[in-house]
């Protein structure tokens, strides 16, 4: 009771019973003359403590008939209010510190991925109360003035990844009409180039490529732009009596519009194929109903003869681009490196058989002698990496066995020969040359390094098609931001994993992390 509360905060009296202070205050208020004197004596205590004693009780009896909270309803709510003091704490110590700076930081790394400045609000919005997040305008100055330093950086960066960059797969990408133009180091997946151009001739693609000193070999599609540009670039290194340039044609293309011939050839036969089971369907219904059938018969077997035949067209069409396609790797099925005039024999072979379609642009570009510049850099890269005509072949034999390993042991038990056929090999290299390793190594790094299609770029395209379709309109600091962080991005997964295109391309800087690098000072970058 608030009496014992009471009682317990006067600490200078005597310690008295609650029924001393019951009857000290029954003879103050109800007692005649003399009672407080006598009830004082009795209890050991003043008069004076006697009237306290009385006032303290009147006051504690009308707290309790009052409205005010009982002492159990106080205690109840000490206890809950401790209790939410103790949770506040345990969430603030898991809180997120999110003052403005964070948040530029996460609207930037936000456009660079890809998201929409609205995107970017309505994900603030979740984490902060509505009055301190801010909106899509304040979240389209953020990023547009975090681009502006990423293209201030980009213009060192590039330069320095000039002198690093030998070869290169080239494209365009269209935005709202407008060209991109792109280029990607296939190796380390370097994003090298991404301009946006008000068109793109011969002339713009020349002044992109004009100042690359260290590029050796380029891979593209057949664009008549792209390769008038690659011809004006051919002739200032001409005037400059610089090292030419080793043009390429993209297998990847040719393969994509072969694939969509195919498809089609396919997609002739399967309707042909569906017409002669009907036709066939109906000749027996009307056999099972005894009408005549001779003229359903007659239609049967025309359109199953047609079927077949398409059917048959279609299998050696297929099997002539397979042949074609084999003619296009850098090593034949039984492991022997592939070559220019063998490639050549076998795809002439193999043309007359690609009927049934407009099969014209595909084999102008198999006819291209371009299609087969990756097999000479090969062959030539080859013999500087080893002159020795034996030892060369033997190296090149046993990088391929190494690459056919079964990857997985049933049981714990190795069996079959291609777990030893690479140690054979490699007792071979051994006897031919005791210092094979190192010859191993230049020659294993020219079969890495070979570069046959454009794919780095199409892999490109695809992201930037991505980043287009959230985008109302993609800017050239918009572009310059997304490189920066792609660039800067380290891979997941694959054999680039655990680092960055600028990483794998060799280019040094003092952070690879996206966000230090952008804030570095130019003078630092490169």
């Amino acid at each position: 009771m608030n009496i014992a509360s009471s009682h317990r905060e006067a600490r200078p009296m005597r310690r008295l019973s609650v029924m001393t202070w019951i009857g000290n205050a029954a003879a103050v208020l109800t007692g005649r003359w003399g009672d407080v004197t006598r009830q004082a004596e009795a209890a050991g205590c003043s008069r004076q403590s006697a009237y306290q004693h009385a006032r303290r009780v009147q006051q504690a009896v009308e707290a309790q008939d009052g409205q005010g909270s009982t002492r159990q309803e106080l205690l109840d709510q000490i206890r809950d209010l401790r209790r939410e003091n103790r949770q506040l704490w345990d969430w603030l110590e898991h809180t997120i510190e999110f003052p403005k700076a964070k948040q530029r930081h996460f609207a930037t790394v936000a456009a660079a991925m890809g998201f929409s400045s609205r995107q970017i609000a309505r994900l603030l919005a979740l984490l902060l109360p509505a009055a301190r997040g801010p909106g899509p305008a304040t979240v389209r100055r953020w990023v547009h003035q975090e681009a502006v330093k990423a293209g201030a950086l980009l213009k060192r960066l590039d330069r320095a990844c000039k002198t690093l960059v030998t070869v290169a797969c080239l494209d365009e990408i269209f935005f709202r009409r407008q060209p991109v133009l792109v280029a990607v180091e296939p190796q380390s997946m370097a994003w090298v180039l991404g301009q946006r151009a008000s068109d793109r001739s011969g002339p713009t693609w020349a002044a992109a490529l004009r100042d690359w000193p260290a590029l050796r070999a380029v891979v593209a599609d057949g664009g008549t732009g792209l390769h008038a540009g690659l011809s004006l670039v051919q002739q200032q290194r001409q005037q400059s009596a610089q090292a030419p340039l080793e043009v390429g044609l993209d297998v990847f293309h040719t393969q994509r519009e072969a694939q969509r011939l195919l498809r089609t050839i396919w997609s002739r036969t399967e309707g042909l194929w569906i017409k002669a089971e009907a036709a066939g369907r109906q000749v027996r219904q009307d056999k099972q109903q005894g009408q005549g059938a001779q003229s359903a018969a007659a239609r049967a077997r025309w359109a199953w003869k047609r079927a077949i035949a398409a059917f048959d067209q279609a299998e050696a069409v297929e099997a002539a681009w397979q042949e074609i396609t084999a003619a296009l790797q850098i090593f034949h099925p039984d492991g022997r490196l592939n070559a220019r005039p063998q490639a050549e024999a076998r795809i002439a072979q193999a043309i007359p058989r690609l009927t049934g379609a407009d099969w014209s642009k595909v084999i102008r570009l198999l006819r291209d002698s371009r299609s087969f510049m990756f097999l000479d850099r090969l062959h030539r890269q080859l013999f500087g990496a080893e002159p020795d005509a034996e030892r060369r072949a033997a190296l090149v034999r046993l990088w391929w066995l190494r690459r056919q390993r079964p990857r997985g042991v049933q049981g714990g038990v190795i069996t079959g020969a291609g777990h030893v056929a690479h140690l054979v090999q490699q007792v071979v290299c051994q006897r031919l040359d005791a210092h094979w390793a190192e010859s191993y190594r230049r020659v294993s790094g020219v079969l890495r390094q070979t570069v046959r299609a454009s794919s780095g770029v199409e892999c490109m395209n695809s992201v930037l098609r991505m980043h287009q379709a959230r985008q109302r309109t993609v800017t050239q600091g918009l572009l310059d931001l997304k490189r920066l962080y792609w660039n800067c991005r380290a891979f997941r997964e694959g054999k680039r994993r655990g680092r960055c295109p600028y990483e794998h391309l060799g280019l040094k800087l003092p952070s690879y992390h996206f966000w230090s690098v952008l804030q570095m000072p130019v003078d630092e970058a490169a």
